[in-house]
């Protein structure tokens, strides 16, 4: 039996499909298993609720199990990051050595520590020995930047690219680098389950080529036939640098300052044992992982992104709230009878945002989502996952996909910086004669005066946003039924 942390993220999520595909008995820890619904593989693994940095609730969850894997970083949600991860390793190292768990494979981050580290990659490396630290032996790979759709470093490269023909950068861009493709990452993850002479090493991995990131920012330009310019300059700041990328790209300047830190050190592959314990393993060059990733992006072929992980959201998002007996809760709600079958309201509701926006008044939520990110929210920015499909965790612009029940129901939690804490659901009634009822529900639970004068003073604006946005969704969903095939 083999335990994965960190099911609901990046790397985690695609490990168990490779998993699953070799047959392997696969138990996932999570903190919330309504997370998983819309995986496709949730009922093929066995489901522990914990958290690692609850030692009690590991007890259960390492129990028979033989390996583990600890793909957990708490640098995205955790102010003191590097306390959060330290903790959450030793809980994890000592209760695998109290449950007889023969071996922990972890995934840090690579780095020389005869210089300089930041505090991202100081925390990287720190969490190997910790994991260790109770005898338990682990392999822990060591990578630099992942290439892949939905990657947080590519995905903050990509959009800088993508956005700025004209790019002013600080000078840690003609810093050299070894990335590595997302495939060859999850090759060697999966290929250590069997590979005795990995047991308890330190092996560093990366990419076929060396280069500096302001070449992987150009190369990505040539792949999407972008002309860009990079000009460097001394005095542009990890602070400023952060900053620009918060407004730039989906990634704020909270999680962006600790990448950014972590960009200023060189990070290439300085052990070849890799290749000496996996010889049947051969990494990509850049450009190959790159067109890889771009195949997938154009397909809308993204399993997993890092906007998956809690972790990416405001601190209190891990608040479970249920709806429908809160005091002080304003609540706002429409109906509108549809002559749809409630499969057509739902593939409408569940297609709202991204590139196609929120069908009514989408300029007034494109300002709403500026003022966000000039107050330190995240934006519209992060998008969504998949143009036409959503699942429980998925990001939505400014929204989080808190619970969904295929063609009954949706609702999101917004993520962007207000006064409070507000929601928005849709939900559907099944009517005779295939027609539907959909109920659209705005919630605000107000923190205080400022809460209060923010839903008042927006309100005007609300009800003629939502008031459209409900219209739209009838129009469109009886649409799409008379001409399914026009509609995505």
């Amino acid at each position: 039996m083999i335990l994965v942390t960190g099911a609901t993220g990046y790397v985690g999520g695609r490990l168990i499909n490779r998993l699953l595909n070799e047959n392997r008995d696969v138990r996932v820890l999570v903190r919330n298993p309504e997370r998983l619904n819309g995986r496709t593989w949730k009922d093929r693994v066995q489901i522990a609720t914990g958290d690692v940095l609850d030692q009690t609730s590991l007890q259960d969850a390492l129990v028979g199990i033989e390996t583990a894997y600890y793909l957990v970083h708490s640098m995205l949600g955790q102010e003191d990051f590097s306390s959060a991860d330290r903790t959450g390793a030793q809980n994890f190292g000592m209760v695998a050595h109290e449950q007889g768990v023969k071996r922990i494979i972890y995934l840090g981050g690579l780095g020389d520590r005869s210089t300089k580290l930041s505090a991202h990659l100081q925390s990287r490396q720190e969490t190997g020995a910790m994991l260790a630290e109770y005898g338990v032996p682990v392999t822990e790979f060591r990578a630099a930047i992942i290439v892949g759709s939905g990657s947080l470093s590519f995905e903050m490269i990509r959009h800088l690219t993508e956005r700025l023909p004209v790019m002013v950068t600080p000078r840690w861009v003609n810093n050299r680098i070894q990335p590595i493709g997302i495939k060859n990452v999850l090759d060697y993850l999966v290929a250590a389950l069997d590979n005795q002479s990995s047991h308890g090493k330190i092996i560093e991995i990366g990419g076929k080529d060396v280069l500096t990131y302001k070449s992987m920012m150009l190369d990505y330009a040539k792949a999407r036939s972008l002309k860009r310019f990079i000009i460097n300059v001394p005095v542009l700041t990890p602070r400023l640098s952060s900053y620009w990328i918060h407004f730039v790209t989906p990634v704020s300047s909270t999680i962006a300052r600790p990448l950014i830190d972590g960009l200023k050190t060189e990070v290439v592959v300085k052990d070849s044992s890799a290749h000496t314990i996996f010889p049947n393993i051969h990494p990509m060059d850049y450009k190959s992982a790159l067109d890889r990733t771009l195949e997938r992006l154009d397909a809308g072929i993204v399993p997993t992104s890092w906007t998956d992980a809690l972790s990416s959201s405001q601190p209190d998002i891990q608040d479970y709230v249920t709806l429908g007996s809160s005091e002080g809760m304003i609540i706002e709600k429409r109906a509108i009878l549809i002559d749809a079958e409630p499969t057509s309201v739902f593939s409408e509701i569940t297609s709202l945002g991204g590139n196609k926006g929120w069908l009514y008044g989408n300029w007034l939520w494109q300002i709403r989502g500026f003022i966000d990110r000039l107050i330190g929210g995240i934006g519209l920015r992060r998008g969504r996952r998949h143009e036409t499909t959503l699942r429980v965790g998925d990001s939505l612009d400014f929204w989080r996909v808190e619970d969904l029940q295929t063609n009954l129901s949706l609702r999101l939690k917004a993520e962007m910086k207000v006064p409070g804490k507000a929601w928005l659901q849709f939900h559907i009634n099944a009517l005779s004669g295939g027609q539907s009822l959909l109920s659209q529900t705005a919630f605000f639970a107000p923190r205080g005066l400022p809460g209060l004068l923010y839903w008042y003073l927006l309100y005007p604006i609300h009800k003629i946003i939502f008031r459209g946005l409900i219209g739209k969704l009838k129009a469109n969903s009886e649409l799409r039924l008379n001409t399914p095939d026009q509609l995505s």
